[in-house]
C-alpha cells in the first residue's frame, strides 16, 4: 500500500500471501514525485533505492541487518512511517 504524507491511501496491489511487498513498490511508485518515500528496513534493497533516487526523492529506509556498510537514514523522518499503519486499521 501507498499512502500520502497524511495517511490518506494512494494505491495498493494486493499479492499472495507468501509474496513479499517489496516485490510491488516499484510498481506502486512508477509515475509518482515526492521529496521522500519512507518504508521499514524489508524494503531495503538497492533497486527500490535507485527507484527513489530516479524520483527525485531521498530513501528513508533503514538498512537490512545483512547489509555489510550501512546506508544512514533520517530517523526524525522515519517516525511518520507508522501512517501506512494507521491507514490500514481505519
Amino acid at each position: 500500500m501507498l499512502v500520502d504524507a497524511l495517511g490518506r491511501p494512494l494505491g495498493f496491489i494486493v499479492t499472495a500471501g507468501q509474496v513479499g511487498d517489496i516485490t510491488q513498490a516499484r510498481a506502486l511508485l512508477r509515475g509518482r514525485s515526492r521529496d521522500a518515500v519512507l518504508a521499514d528496513k524489508a524494503y531495503d534493497s538497492n533497486a527500490l533505492r535507485e527507484t527513489i533516487a530516479s524520483m527525485g526523492a531521498k530513501a528513508v529506509i533503514p538498512s537490512n541487518r545483512s547489509r555489510r556498510i550501512i546506508i544512514p537514514h533520517d530517523e526524525t523522518a522515519y517516525k511518520d512511517r507508522n501512517r501506512i499503519e494507521r491507514c490500514s486499521t481505519r
